[in-house]
């Protein structure tokens, strides 16, 4: 999943996707430590797949933040 897709996802879907991923990543690194897994490369791929949708949601808490201050100033 893109960058720019993930960006088209409301709050709530990226969310429950953030959380999937992180749940797919974790049992990937485990049955990768219990026996090698046949393609490796996906961990790679789940890890920047979660750091994106992080990225993307803390970048909208942060940008509702600061909208809330903003209004807070203007009251």
């Amino acid at each position: 999943m893109k960058y720019k897709e993930i960006k088209e996802l409301t709050t709530g879907e990226l969310i429950a996707r953030y959380k999937e991923e992180k749940i797919r990543l974790q049992k990937l690194k485990f049955n990768d430590s219990v026996a090698r897994i046949e393609d490796p490369h996906q961990i790679g791929v789940s890890r920047k797949q979660v750091a994106r949708m992080l990225t993307e949601i803390n970048d909208r808490r942060i940008n509702n933040e600061i909208k809330a201050a903003e209004k807070a100033n203007n009251l």
